[in-house]
């Protein structure tokens, strides 16, 4: 493992009962960098992000082999404690799921469980984190206010801000901007390049443009194997493999 990986996939396979949906994969993701992971539906990209968190562990009938390290640590290793692994590597999904709460309580929610009573202390908690999400300015006057009366696109921002508050060190995002407007969906993409320069972000992005706009790195993923990766700038320009070049000049997928 090269020293500035954050994460290391090593000869990943993984099963859901006998249908295998990942295929010996390896890739480094370097820190504080954004990774897009992308191909067309049925690739495994979803199913790769999950298994980065251990939320596929929650699949019934799922398996796997090879490792995953974090830090160089196997997060699969016995003494590993999952809810820490989750609170280190949090998840934001597709669909925007704000708890039924205020917008402050959906941020500072995570941190109370953690310990965090004084109010002065949430309050930083919750500034801090919807600022980070690009999402402060707007909501700022009315944090009290439900969380289910705010826009998609802003529901969104305080779910990334929810993990933002528990200080992770890698956010996986799964299409997170598919059900929203190229104005939040802007908003979404300045966000996380921002973030990018506090922790590492690994996106299965909603489309190859989006994948162009804000990654660092690609990774091109075709019925649950790796076809190629590299540099964003490289992939798109020059890619090595033809099943690439045929799926971001959309000749198939």
């Amino acid at each position: 493992m090269t020293p500035q990986a954050k994460i290391a996939v090593k000869k990943l396979s993984f099963y859901y009962k006998k249908e295998q949906v990942i295929r010996d994969l390896s890739l480094e993701i370097p820190a504080n960098e954004i990774l897009a992971v992308f191909g067309p539906a049925n690739s495994g990209t979803t199913t790769l992000l999950r298994t980065l968190n251990r939320l596929s562990d929650t699949i019934r009938g799922a398996h796997m082999g090879g490792e995953i390290l974090l830090d160089g640590k196997d997060i699969y290793a016995l003494d590993v404690s999952v809810t820490e692994l989750r609170r280190k590597v949090g998840m934001v999904f597709e669909v925007p799921t704000p708890l039924p709460m205020s917008i402050y309580d959906n941020i500072a929610y995570g941190p109370r469980m953690r310990g965090i009573k004084r109010k002065k202390a949430l309050d930083q908690v919750v500034e801090k984190a919807l600022r980070m999400a690009v999402l402060w300015d707007e909501v700022k006057e009315r944090l009290n206010a439900s969380a289910m009366s705010i826009s998609g696109g802003q529901q969104q921002r305080l779910c990334i801000a929810r993990v933002l508050a528990l200080e992770p060190e890698v956010i996986l995002c799964d299409r997170p901007c598919s059900g929203l407007d190229p104005v939040s969906t802007a908003k979404i993409e300045e966000s996380l390049r921002e973030l990018k320069e506090r922790l590492t972000i690994v996106l299965a992005p909603h489309n190859v443009q989006q994948a162009g706009r804000v990654a660092d790195r690609v990774a091109f993923m075709l019925m649950g194997s790796l076809i190629e990766e590299g540099p964003a700038a490289d992939v798109f320009a020059n890619p090595k493999d033809k099943r690439t070049e045929d799926y971001i000049t959309g000749r198939f997928g």
